[in-house]
């Protein structure tokens, strides 16, 4: 257990109701004795009292004690509520640092709570997922996190290698056994077993990036065609230049909106067209990297004009625009969804499609959403390629040493994920990102 006593402001700054002071470590009760009266609050329970420094009450606060293992971080730990405000919470922080307190660096609080067995390190950081979630489905997502579903499948999965790690170190052990076919077939089968449930991991990869960091949508077209309004509509605030005026929008535009739970990053991008102009090309080339990076395309056509249908990719919907000003009997493409920017018609719909291109890519209606980040996919797939190799191995009928020099690799990746492995450097990544306080 850590010997030192961290402290910090946990609420964000600027000025609200109350603001946290979070102590944690052994001298953590011993501070609050000395600047809060009454001196010993009974643990667990909000108490209500005074901060005091050299007799005098700085301010009226409600603190809450908590004895280790019975905390967030498994220390002894203390949350002291103030009123908000950055100066007060600010004084606050000084006075514990003065009595011994040192202030906590990012996410020090949670990584506490991982090495004193608290949380695994898929729940640790399932918590920074659940402070920055932006939608109900990502906030469903890290919640799943939290609660173990992912630790405790990749703890399967690690002890099924463990056990595998075993029969592989007996017979290292106990040469003159050898490895009979029969059984060797037996680990090549759980191995493959192994690599299985690893790959039905992996396959949660697309959803979680897309639950963490949104849904890329390019919207692409002719000049004209009404790309930058349909961009203001989908979020209901004028946001991009409308002009009749071709190759107004020379860069893209990127904002992001929740449209049915769901983040889309909505990326407007210059008319396709050719031109001479040097600015509005790079607009033109920077919209064609756009478009091989999004998971959606809507490719936006003006339906009162003449035009060429597009030859369309998998993930591009077609985008029928201006349907309001379309002449009495001209036809469009069955397929095109008909909107009108400028009304609001047709939005429902489109948002509709744009949805169900994703659940049905990605985010299958009913299912666990507690998906892998790209630190575990990367580590995954290492582990992937070390079963696939220690499984040819066997089956070769290799030395027991060679498949288990694979397989060790294998656990060593697995238990990276769960920080059930030397993970100081993986440790210092992680909490990094998270915010002071937490």
């Amino acid at each position: 257990m850590t010997q030192d006593t961290i402290a910090a402001v946990s609420t964000p700054p600027g000025e609200g109701a109350i603001a946290i002071i979070r102590l944690s470590g052994p001298e953590a009760g011993t501070i609050l004795r000395r600047i809060f009266q009454p001196k010993n609050p009974a643990p667990r329970r909000a108490t209500p009292g005074r901060i005091i420094e050299n007799g005098g009450t700085v301010d009226h606060v409600l603190v809450t004690k908590f004895q280790a293992p019975a905390s967030y971080t498994g220390e002894d730990m203390v949350e002291i509520g103030c009123h908000g405000g950055i100066l007060l919470a600010a004084q606050i922080l000084e006075i514990v640092l003065r009595q011994g307190a040192r202030a906590a660096g990012p996410g020090e609080f949670t990584e506490r709570a991982f090495l004193n067995g608290k949380l695994d390190l898929t729940q640790a950081e399932a918590v920074m997922d659940l402070i920055r979630a932006r939608t109900p489905l990502a906030l469903r997502a890290a919640a799943e996190q939290l609660q173990g579903r992912l630790g405790d499948e990749v703890s399967g999965v690690r002890a099924d290698i463990l056990e595998t790690v075993a029969h592989l170190e007996a017979w290292i052990d106990f040469p003159e056994e050898g490895i009979d076919p029969a059984t060797g077939e037996v680990l090549s089968g759980k191995i493959s077993s192994c690599v299985s449930r690893i790959e039905r991991l992996l396959s949660t990869a697309e959803s979680g990036r897309i639950l963490r960091e949104g849904v890329r949508v390019a919207i692409v077209g002719r000049p004209n065609v009404g790309k930058s309004s349909l961009l203001n509509r989908l979020l209901g605030m004028e946001r991009a230049i409308v002009s009749p005026i071709p190759g107004t929008t020379r860069d893209t535009i990127e904002e992001s909106a929740c449209l049915r739970g769901i983040l889309f990053r909505l990326t407007d991008t210059a008319g396709l067209r050719e031109t001479g102009d040097p600015i509005e090309r790079e607009g033109v080339d920077r919209a064609l990297r756009i478009i091989e990076q999004a998971d959606i395309v809507l490719h936006v056509f003006d339906a009162s004009a003449a035009f060429d249908e597009p030859e369309l990719r998998d993930r591009e919907l077609l985008v029928a625009n201006k349907c309001d000003l379309v002449p009495a009997g001209k036809s469009l493409p069955v397929h095109a969804t008909r909107i009108s920017a400028k009304s609001g018609g047709g939005f429902p719909e489109l948002v509709e499609r744009m949805v169900r291109e994703v659940s049905g890519q990605h985010l299958s209606s009913g299912q666990s959403l507690a998906a892998v980040n790209a630190r575990h996919k990367t580590l995954l797939e290492s582990a992937a390629e070390s079963l696939r190799a220690a499984e040819k191995l066997v089956r070769a009928g290799e030395p027991p040493e060679l498949p288990a020099v694979e397989l060790r690799a294998a656990l060593g990746s697995v238990g990276q994920i769960i920080g059930a492995a030397d993970t100081e450097e993986i440790l210092g990544e992680i909490f990094g990102r998270f915010c002071i306080g937490k």
